[in-house]
Order: structure tokens, then sequence, then C-alpha cells
């Protein structure tokens, strides 16, 4: 059955390669080979006294070995003991102490032997010792009574235990004692004080020793400490507390940690600095413990010796020490002695090689026997750390011990010589599966044994060549490594093993997988507190492979918390916390390999409100504020804002006081008098701020004088005998103290009279009464409280109230720019009659009448206002040819004054608007008339009108333009010999003697000759109220009538519109098929026989009842009845081929009067359908009276278009 291996990485596959070579040595079980120790206990054994002792001794080797033990250099007979005994097939001893036996009984120097017929191993020499637990001696602590500033060490002194105990300092409570770089324990377990402080003071200083062996801990009496004050405290310069002296030696042995230790004593606290004189301190292998004091070097090596110094200073000096290190070292070894398998004949070395300091000698022992007094070997010869045989036999087989010692120790290594002739032997299962990830090595075992060593040679198929070259490696224990195994590396392999007793054959199978690759990584995430967030973690990988994916954080398991919820590809964090700020891994394992990612989460949020605010440095005006910051919670501090509250004037308010950098954590503060301080600290971050600090404790300052007046002081008049003099109060703390009150004080200016004062409380306002009007002021207000007056405050300058000005102003001039502009000018009023602040002037004017038209209207005044002392003005916006009035009023802060005469002046004439209307009506063959009428602004004498006009065609191009004069008095024209069914388009202006004013336009179109063109009709049912004409020739110019029949009689309206440009279009047109115009011959040649029996009955009687024709046409709902009586109408020869007379066409102006507008189809109902002679005229008028009446229809202002025509006249 094939054996599945797999080789996940390239660092496994390496240190199975390491295993597979020692293995290679080892011989296989079942052939006869020299014993081998495989467990034995630490040279230095130190056991519980309270528990059996066990002496492990472990070998193999065949056949099987027996033990035999030595202590302190004799035999131990353990069948004379009855307290120890062997385990059954070991070497391992069990001595029985708890069944009343003593561990010092058994304390010594043990070594094991394991022997068989092919040679003895020996163990390591084993001591044996009890571990030990010793009481404190009992002693009598006297008090430590120490000076503030003093140094003190508390000596612990515990008991010499086996091994020695762990020391640590706690309290009765059995709490630790909390240290610092001015209070620490020692590496000898003192307590040192750099200098005490009066908080030291207790008497329970108790030294605690742990003894791990017999997990027992032992207690030193209390020590007590009274600290006594002196002042002042006299500051100290650094003293070494330990090592004393300027220099000591420490030795150390290679491969161990190094500590060096520094305590020095002063005030203040001296700072710990370390130094190697002539180099540096090796990194990554250097570490500062106890506040520095000590210098921890691990895996130390001959290179670390020399020169350490270690530095103490503080602000008044410094000390320092050298320490000289000397690193020894016991013996280590540089080749250690391997078993060695020969065949009968063969030649082979042991090589014991080993190094320390000082260098450890070299000696050799077989099968436990010192060699120099061995049996003799012909085929052995020692060279100093070298054996070498040479035709070795079958006799030649033992076990050798190679000791290397020095002062520091020694070594003791195991190695036998075996000989035997054995053929090839493969160790490595058949057809065992290698399964590896392309592009990494490939190690294919094929694990051996025979004597003499037999060759490997390895083939790829059944039937290949043998592997060589480069892009192989072929190891001694018979590997083979492919060092990158691609896709085509895949197949069956065979090793092969000969020598000159025999050949063996293996096959092993190798299989290449696609690597495990993660194709979308973790990225880098700042997420705020409680939000929410998500890594992804998308992989590619072998199909044969089955992927695990494992979260971590900051390598380890993810919190078991249902925030975290891992998906197959991403981990999302719900209501992330500070606590999930960290690293997050992505691992993907499949039995063949491992990949990772990781990203960091950085979670940032406000920082914590900062803390144990403290006031110092409390003066009169200034305090010095200092704060521990909070949390900055991964968003760096940007700023400190100071907020204070006044409790006596406003408590319960904060206010704002300055803000600081974030960097800083102090500040001074400026301070007002007689306020109740307490102060809190809100720090930024670029997140947000942080809640408020708890409250500082409070800070009252001392009353004084106030520091400032009130500002903003103003003295202005309300009336015209008084003045307001008002300012802005001092706020509660500005008061500097109490009974806060205001001294008032005014004198009228430049006048030489004495300041008038008054004091008062609680107010911002005081009036003087019994003033002169506008006269000017000079007012102060000063603070004064219960401890004295504020400084002397400045003077500003008011005024007593103001009066209404008493002139007008003078020489108003106007002059006249333009028709739609004036310039005005006056003289200024002197100064002393404004009687009050000059805003300036106001000119009012206004439109009397127009000079063009002699009728007034309702005047409408206008306001234009110029600020300052300004004497003149623009007046825009005049309507030209125009007689206006102006005057002019001065303004001061109470009103205006008097206004000036009224000035008269006239604007010149202008260009004319545009006339009011244009209207074109009666529109025939070749003419159109004109009607408009006058500009509703003619701004002058009218002296004429421009017509211009030119005709448009289909495509609305525009024709030759023609321009007609016309007299100013006339209203209306009719233009001839136009173009008939033709649109023209018209731009009319009228004109003053200025110029042409703006034209309006108009378009109309000429009818269509009726003579060439036949009417056509179609009946429409009563109901509805458009219908679509089809079948219209692009381009052209048509007259539509629409007439209705009811119980009234008749009603018609016409229009005329002009169809728009011919488009294209896709459809097919009716009117060219075929069946269509044989259909449309057939009713003509209908009508035409119609028209023929009507002429001739007409000739016969001239005029018939339309009974008659009712019964020739036998459908009564198109027949037409009069108003009156209910009779049909008549035809008259008179009419045909006219169109309808007197109002039943539409008028030409295509207005139709509102009122005429209620006769429509809509009010005769359904079913009446109105119907048109042969020549396009109504059937039937309204005969009997020839009255004339309005036609019908609503006034509509859209062109005409067939629809439009329709909806007009329904």
């Amino acid at each position: 059955m094939m054996k599945k291996m797999s080789i996940p990485t390239s660092k496994t596959s390496l240190v199975l390669f390491l295993c597979q070579i020692i293995s290679a040595l080892d011989v296989p079980l079942d052939l006869s080979q020299p014993p081998t120790i495989t467990q034995q206990s630490p040279k230095d054994y130190i056991v519980d006294p309270r528990e059996n002792i066990v002496i492990q001794c472990e070998a193999k080797g065949k056949p099987p070995p027996s033990f035999s033990w030595t202590r302190n250099g004799t035999h131990f007979d353990i069948d004379k003991d009855a307290q120890v005994t062997m385990k059954p097939n070991s070497g391992t001893l069990v001595i029985n102490i708890m069944n009343g036996g003593k561990a010092e009984a058994y304390e010594g120097v043990y070594q094991c032997t394991a022997r068989n017929e092919r040679g003895a191993a020996i163990s390591n020499n084993i001591v044996i010792r009890p571990s030990r637990s010793p009481l404190w001696t009992k002693e009598k602590l006297e008090p430590n009574h120490v000076r503030e500033g003093d140094s003190l060490v508390l000596h612990c002194r515990p008991p010499v235990g086996l091994p020695p105990p762990i020391i640590f300092w706690m309290d009765n409570a059995f709490q630790r004692l909390p240290q610092s770089e001015r209070v620490s324990q020692g590496l000898n377990g003192d307590l040192y004080f750099s200098n005490v402080q009066p908080e030291d003071t207790r008497e329970d200083y108790i030294c605690y020793a742990r003894f791990n062996h017999t997990q027992t801990i032992q207690q030193k009496q209390p020590i007590s400490v009274k600290v006594f004050s002196t002042k002042p405290v006299t500051e100290r310069q650094p003293v070494l507390l330990t090592p004393t002296g300027s220099t000591s030696t420490k030795v150390e042995l290679r491969g161990n940690v190094l500590l060096l230790e520094c305590i020095a004593a002063g005030l203040p606290t001296p700072a710990i600095r370390w130094i190697k004189e002539g180099g540096e301190l090796p990194a990554n292998r250097t570490f500062f413990e106890n506040f520095k004091k000590t210098l921890k070097i691990i895996d130390v090596s001959e290179a670390d010796s020399g020169n350490y110094k270690c530095i103490a200073r503080n602000t008044l000096g410094s000390v320092h020490h050298v320490i000289s290190v000397t690193v020894k070292a016991a013996p280590y070894w540089i080749t250690a002695p391997r078993n060695l398998v020969l065949s009968p004949g063969e030649d082979g070395t042991l090589i014991c090689r080993a190094n320390g300091n000082p260098k450890p000698s070299i000696s050799w022992l077989a099968n436990g026997v010192p060699i120099a007094i061995a049996p003799e070997d012909p085929s052995r010869r020692v060279d100093g750390d070298t054996i070498i045989f040479s035709h070795v036999q079958e006799r030649s087989s033992a076990v050798y011990q190679c000791n290397a010692s020095n002062e520091y120790g020694y070594l003791l290594a195991n190695a036998f010589v075996n000989v035997l002739a054995e053929p090839p032997r493969i160790l490595t299962p058949a057809n065992k599966l290698y399964q590896v990830i392309a592009d990494s090595p490939a190690l294919l075992d094929c694990a051996y044994f025979g004597s003499p060593k037999p060759e490997i040679e390895w083939f790829k198929g059944v039937k290949g060549s043998i592997l060589r070259g480069n892009e192989y490696v072929f190891h001694d224990n018979g590997t083979l490594e492919i060092p990158v195994a691609q896709k085509n590396s895949a197949g069956t392999y065979t090793c092969v093993a000969r020598n000159e007793l025999g050949k063996i054959q293996n096959e092993v199978q190798l299989e290449i997988k696609d690597p495990t690759m993660i194709i979308k990584q973790p990225e880098y995430k700042v997420i705020q507190r409680y939000g929410q967030v998500s890594f992804e973690c998308i992989i590619k990988h072998d199909s044969t492979l089955l992927p695990t994916v494992t979260w971590l954080k900051d390598n380890d398991e993810l919190p078991d918390d249902e925030r975290f919820l891992v998906g197959k590809d991403n981990l999302t964090i719900l209501n992330v916390t500070d606590k999930d700020d960290g690293t997050y891994t992505c691992i993907v394992n499949t039995t063949l390999d491992s990949v990772s990612a990781s990203a960091v989460l950085t979670v940032v949020a406000r920082p914590n409100p900062p803390f144990d605010l403290e006031l110092t440095g409390q003066l009169e005006r200034s305090i010095d504020l200092s704060w521990i910051p909070g949390d900055e919670n991964n968003s760096p501090i940007t700023s400190f804002v100071i907020e204070y509250e006044d409790a006596l004037h406003e408590p319960g308010v904060w206010r704002y006081q300055t803000e600081v950098p974030g960097t800083q954590t102090t500040v001074q503060l400026k301070l007002s008098p007689y306020v109740n301080y307490s102060f809190r600290v809100i720090a930024v971050n670029r997140i947000g701020r942080s809640q408020p600090s708890e409250p500082s404790e409070q800070y009252l300052t001392k009353s004084a004088s106030p520091d400032e007046n009130p500002a903003n002081v103003q003295g202005i008049g309300s009336e015209p005998d008084n003045l307001v003099i008002t300012w802005e109060p001092l706020k509660g703390f500005q008061s500097n103290g109490p009974g806060l009150q205001y001294k008032v004080s005014w004198r009228q200016k430049d006048v030489d009279d004495e300041w008038t004062s008054v004091i008062v409380a609680n107010v911002s306002k005081y009036i003087v009464s019994g003033t002169p009007t506008f006269v000017p002021y000079e007012v102060k207000v000063q603070a004064l409280n219960d401890l004295g007056y504020a400084p002397e405050p400045s003077e500003v300058i008011g005024h007593s109230g103001e009066d209404l000005p008493m002139v007008a102003p003078g020489n108003v001039q106007v002059h006249v720019i333009n028709s739609t502009l004036a310039k005005v000018h006056w003289d200024p009023v002197p100064l002393k009659t404004v009687r009050g602040h000059l805003q300036g002037y106001k000119v009012y004017y206004w439109k009397v009448q127009s000079l063009s038209r002699r009728s007034r209207r309702h005047v409408e005044k206008k306001i234009l206002t110029f600020r300052g002392n300004k004497t003149f003005g623009m007046l825009p916006g005049l309507e030209p040819y125009s007689s206006y009035k102006l005057n002019v009023r001065v303004v001061n802060g109470k009103g205006e004054g008097p206004a000036s005469p009224d000035k008269v002046f006239k604007t010149p004439e202008g260009v004319p608007g545009s006339p009011s209307f244009l209207k074109i009506t009666n529109p025939t063959l070749d003419s159109l008339t004109l009607e408009w009428g006058s500009p509703t602004h003619p701004n002058g004498v009218l002296t004429s009108y421009t017509l211009k006009f030119q005709p448009i065609n289909n495509t609305h191009e525009l024709g030759p333009l023609v321009e007609i004069r016309i007299p100013a008095n006339e209203s209306s024209l009719i233009l001839k010999n136009l173009n008939y069914s033709t649109r023209y388009k018209f731009y009319f202006n009228a004109q003053t003697s200025v110029g042409a004013g703006s034209q309006i336009t108009e378009e109309a179109v000429t009818i269509m000759d009726e003579g060439k063109e036949d009417w056509k009709k179609e009946i429409v049912n009563g109901s509805r109220s458009f219908f679509v004409l089809k079948g219209l020739t692009p381009g052209t110019a048509y007259k539509v009538r629409v007439g209705a029949e009811g119980l009234s009689g008749f009603r018609s309206s016409e229009d005329v519109f002009e169809t728009g440009p011919a488009m294209a279009s896709r459809q097919v047109d009716i009117a060219t098929q075929g069946w269509f115009i044989g259909l449309m011959c057939a009713v003509a040649l209908l009508i035409l026989i119609l028209l023929i029996v009507c002429f001739i009955r007409r000739n016969k009687g001239g005029k018939y009842p339309v009974k008659e024709k009712e019964d020739a046409h036998a459908d009564p709902e198109i027949q037409p009845m009069k108003e009156d009586d209910g009779t049909f109408g008549e035809y008259s020869d008179a009419e045909d081929h006219k169109p309808l007379k007197k109002g039943s066409r539409t008028p030409s102006d295509r207005t139709v009067k509102k009122e005429d507008s209620d006769d429509s189809l809509v009010d005769y109902g359904e079913g009446v359908n109105g119907q048109f002679n042969e020549d396009g005229s109504f059937i039937g008028q309204y005969s009997g009276k020839k009255e004339k009446e309005p036609a019908e229809g609503n006034e509509s202002s859209e062109a005409p278009s067939p629809v439009n025509a329709m909806n007009s006249f329904v």
C-alpha cells in the first residue's frame, strides 16, 4: 500500500534532512551493535527531599545491555539497599524516600554503565543534591530613622538555599511594595532608596524568599522606617550605593546571561546610563531592567568581554563605575565523536574536538576504561583528539568515550565502533508518496544500511536513466534533493543501493501541487470607535488541497466575542472598541504550505479627558495650571482648551480662557481680582473634543479697584433739550470687587465750564436734561467699587438732541442734459441752521404733464437722497417732452427741513415709442388693410410713420423690402396690387423730429383665387370639436368655412391659413393610388349630374321651397330650418359662387366678438350636421329678415392651421 508523505515548506524539509543524516548512522535493531545511552538525568540534579529520587539511565543495543552503577567512584551495589531498586529492562534507579529514606543519605556522584558483548557505554557523572529551604535566623531589627532626602538600604540577607531563593518585598497585606527610579530592589535582594520621602514611612517592609523546589516561602521580620523632615531639604549629587568604589570585576560563562547593576543615591533621583568602553552594546541581545539600573546581555560570548561603565547623573553632578567583564567558557563541542560502522578490513576514525576558556583537555576511554589501561587492539591508534582504525575485525567492536574538561566543566560523549558485514537494505517504505508545492525543494528519502556502506543511485521512471547534473543534489544519507521542483518533476523515482554483498531498490512517488496564494490581502484600516470594519483575505489554491483560513489578532486567537464575524473571504468587526486595536493576520494552511498576510487596525476616537489638574504658583493676577493628558486614542492631541467658572458671579457657566498646543501640559493663566476661579481642560484631536476634565480646586482672587472703565461710551440726545449718555457695563469679573458703580461726567465743549458728575449703579444710561439744542459735550464714564476708582477714563465727544433744520436750500438751478437726464444745483444751508448732524439733501421731483398731451394725470413724486454736504445731483429716468417740478430739502438726524420753492423745467423731444398696435384686416386676392394706433409714449410731436414690408415664400425666405412713408395724422392704409395667396411681413414705426422709434412687426396672407379652385366639403358629426384636413399642398394658403345648423338656424365662420413647407415622408400618399383616383372620378361624375338637375329645376321655378329638395334627399337631418317657424330655408341664384354675407364670415381682422359665441355646435347637441352646397356656401342662410348678425367664434391669436381653424369656429 502506498504511504503518503507531505513536505510542507523548505524549512521543514531542511530539518527533516538533518534528521535523516543522523538516523542513517543508526544500526537497525535486529543487527548486533554496542550499547547506546538514550536517556540520562542531568549532571547537576537537585531533588525534592520529600519525594522519591529517580536517576534515569536508558540504553539500547543488540543483545540488550545490562546496567550497573557507581557512587562517588565506587561500585554501588543496589541489591544491598532495600530503598533502591532498578526498573526492569532499564538502568533507571528509584530511591524510595517516601517510605522512610532520607534524601541527604543519598547525596553523591552517580554514573551508569550499559554493557553487552560488543562494548560498554557510560553516562555523565550525575551529582545528586537535595534542595534546601532553611529558615531566617532570628535577629532584632531596630527601626530605621532617616532624614528626608537621605539614602537608605534595607538588607534582606536571605538564608542560603539550594537552589538560591527568589526574593521580593511585600507589606503585611501581601501587596508588593511599589518600586520606581527612586526605590528599587537590587540583584542581591536588598531594597535601595536613592532618597527617602515622607511617604516612605511605614512599619511593614517585609522581605520574602521563595524556594521553588520545595514550594515554600520564608518571611523575614518586618522592618520599620520612619522619615523625619527638615526644612529645607538639602539636594545631593549622586553617590553609588552598589557597587562600591570606582571599579570592579565580573566573570561570566559563555552562553549565560550577564547581569550588571548600578544603584545610586542622590537628590534629585539620579538617572542611570550604560556604555561599553571602546565598543557598542550588542544589538538585539541587550536589555535594561529595574529602571535602567540593571544591564542585561543574553547569550554572552568571548566578544562581550570588556569594560562596562555605568554613569549616574542628576542636576548637581554625576558619578561613574567601571565593571571589567571577562567571559570564560566551559567546554563546548566543535566536533563530537559519531558512531562508526565498518565492515571487516575497512579503515575509519573517531574525532573528538572541543573548545573552551581555558582550552579543555581531551581524554579517551574504551568501554568505560581509560584507553591507556584498556585491552590492546592492533587496529586502533590514538592521536590526540583522534582515534585511527585500520583493517578492523569483528573483535574491534567497542564503545569509546571522549572527555573534554576544564575548570568550568566537562563534556562526555559515547561513540561505538561496530564491525559488521551486511548486504544493503533500504529502510524507507516502498511506494512512499511525496507531495510538494511547485518551485519548492523536494526531498525524496532513501534511508539505507549496509556494511560496507552501499552506493546509492537514483532513476526517474521505471526504465529511466540514472539521474545526474546540477538540477539534483545527492546527499550522503541517500536523500535525493530537487532544489526547485517543477510540474514536470512529478513521477516515479527509483532508489538503488548496492555494495559488494548485494543490491536492492525502492520506488517512491512525487506529486507537484500549485502554491497557495492570497490574491487579495487585508489592508491597513483606521476606524473610529463604534464603527464597523472589514478585512478581506481572498485565496487561490490547488484544487486537490483543502485550505483552512485562520484569523489571529496580535499573533493570538481572536477574542471570543460575537462582534467578530469570520466569513469565507473576510473578517468583520462590529461596534469596534479600543481593545480591538492591533494587528490582524490571515493565515491559510494546507497540508503542504502556509501563507499569511497581516494588516494593522488603528481605532481612533476623541481623546480621553485630562486628569489630575493642579494649581501652583498662586499670585494675585496669575496662576499655573498643570494636568496629565488622557489617552489620545491613536489620534494625536493637537491642543488643549482651558475654560474657567466664576462661582462668585456666574456659577455653573464655563467660559473660554485660552488654548495651548497639544504638546503642552502646563500654562500660566492671567487672573482678574474678585473672581472665584475653577478651571477645567478639554483635549482636542482630529476626531473631536474630549469630555471636560474634572474641575480644579477653587481659587478666590483678592479684591481690587477696577482695572478698566466701561467701553463704548456715547453721548447722543434723544430730544432737542437733552443728552443721553450710554455705556457698556462691566461684566462681573471685571468689577474687581464689591460695590461696582459708575461716575458719569459731562461738560459743554469749547465752553469754560466745570465737569458735572453723578454716581450711579446697576444702570448703563444717564439722561442730562435742559441742554441747548445740538451742542457738543465732553463725556466720560469712570468705574469704581468699594476699593477705589479705575484709571482716569478717556473723553468722548457727544451732542445734545437734534431739531428739524430751520431753512431750505437756496438758488436751486436745473440744467437739462438730454430728454431723460437733468442736473440740479443748490446752495448749502448754513450749518447752524441744520440743528443736527447733516445727513444730506433730498430732491423731490415729479412730472406735471406731457407736452404732447395736455391731459393731466395723478402726480407721483420721486425722491433722490444725496448724502453729506453735496450741492448737486443728477435726475435720471425723466420722460422726454414733459414738464417737471422739483424742490430740495436739507436732512439731519431728526428729519427734513422746509422745502425750497418749486422749480419748473422741461425736457426736450425724444424718439417715440412703438405704435400701440398694428392690425391687418380685410385680406383679398391682391390687397390688405392696415390699421394702427399712435404710440403710447410719443415723446414729442409725431412727424410721420414708416411702413416696410416684404413677401415670405414657402421656405420662409424673405423677398424684396418695400418702404412707405405715411403722414402722422393717418391711422389706416390699404395696400393694393399684392400677390394672391402670399404671406407678407410688415415693419411699422413712428418718427419725431429727433428720430425714429422702435418698430412693431406683423404678418398677413392674401386670399387665394376662388375662381381657380373649387370648394371641398366634409360632413362632421356635431359632437366633435375638431377635424383634420388631409391631402393639402405644402406651402399653400387655404380658406376654411365652418357652418353649424340647429334650432336657431345656421351659424358660420371662416379663416385663412397657410400650410407649412413640404417634408420628406416614408408614408404612401393615398392620392396617388389608382383605386382612390377612380373612386374620386365616380364621385365627381355623380356631383356633376346633381348640379345639372338642380340647374334645370331652378330655371323652371326661380326659387323653390326646400321641401322639394327634402323629398329628393330623404335625410331630414341635413336640412336647415328657419329659426322662427321651423320651415326650410330657400336657395337664391344671387348667392351662388359667392361668400356668405352679412356676418356669415369671420371678420378679416381674425377677431370674433365674445358675446356672439353662444350659438356654437355644442349648444345644439349631437346629431345636427351642417352641410355645404356645391359651391362651398352653406345650404340656406338666415333667410327672411336680412339682418346683420355677427359670426360666431372665440377670440384667437394663434396662427391659422386646419385644426385651429376648426376649433376657432365650433
